[in-house]
């Protein structure tokens, strides 16, 4: 092999390792989506979009662009995160909120996310048999917006029945 043939080789090789080294971190990046998380966010919030942030990022997807994580609430209510059933997480934009219920069980199951003004109107709601999230549903004004989020067997047979006017900020 010819002296420029051996330097060619060698330079296309010290070119493909650079450009190896240099997409590297997107790849990482990409491995480990990340969600804008509110400043005004809980601990646990925190916790699970660091724990699971491509589960947070998915359902800010869901929402739409421009939709910042304000809670995470593991249910049922209190439960360890890691046994958690489902995971209900608020997102907002402004003014405007989107919620989504991730179906943490595996297997399909009835599941209702509701979620209205404070004044009990505007509802959006989201019923049904689901492997894997209900909603998203929204709601015009976020400042303490109405949420209820229901999961189990049937509509009647439920192990999931939470319902709370905390999950965006109420200012």
């Amino acid at each position: 092999m010819s002296r420029s043939a051996v330097v060619m080789r060698a330079a296309l090789a010290a070119a493909a390792l650079a450009a190896a080294v240099l997409t590297a971190p997107q790849a990482v990046a990409a491995d480990r989506p990340e969600v804008a998380v509110s400043g005004e966010a809980d601990a646990m919030t925190r916790a699970l979009a660091h724990e699971d942030p491509r589960t947070a990022a998915a359902a800010a997807t869901v929402c739409g662009t421009g939709y910042t994580l304000s809670r995470a609430v593991p249910l049922p209510e209190g439960t360890d995160p890691g046994m958690r059933l489902a995971t209900l997480f608020s997102y907002t934009n402004g003014a405007k909120g989107c919620a989504i219920m991730d179906n943490n069980v595996g297997v399909s199951r009835y599941m209702s996310l509701k979620i209205c003004k404070v004044d009990g109107t505007g509802c959006d709601t989201d019923t049904g048999n689901f492997s894997q999230y209900a909603g998203p549903v929204y709601v015009s004004s976020i400042a303490c917006a109405k949420v209820t989020a229901k999961m189990g067997t049937s509509s009647s047979s439920l192990f999931i029945n939470y319902s709370s006017s905390y999950l965006f900020p109420c200012n």
